[in-house]
């Protein structure tokens, strides 16, 4: 997993799954590092090829952390399962979604 601060907004990338094994993980590194000033969460999905359901947990999760500031948690590039997963759980509704 890699982090990068542009701005207010917080840039996660390089993740391949976000599963049981790994979400925690993922969640407890992104509330460590999401510092003051850091409003917005880019979730990079451009590397992201499979999510169950403690990764989708774990996305709400920071998209509470973020709006808690007032920001949005956005989710960029995700592949064709990743959106199908999304959409068969609704939760396409809930993130923004980048192309």
């Amino acid at each position: 997993m890699n982090t990068e601060r542009k701005d207010n907004t917080l840039l996660v990338s390089d993740i391949r799954e976000l599963t049981a094994a790994t979400a925690p993980e993922v969640k407890a590194s992104v509330r460590k590092i999401f510092a003051d000033g850091l409003i917005h969460i880019d979730f990079d999905c451009s590397t992201l090829d499979f999510v169950d359901s403690s990764g989708l947990g774990a996305l709400i999760s920071l998209q509470k952390l973020a709006n808690e500031r007032g920001g949005k948690l956005r989710l960029l590039s995700p592949k064709p399962g990743v959106v199908q997963v999304l959409e068969l759980t609704r939760l396409h509704r809930v993130f923004e979604i980048v192309a």
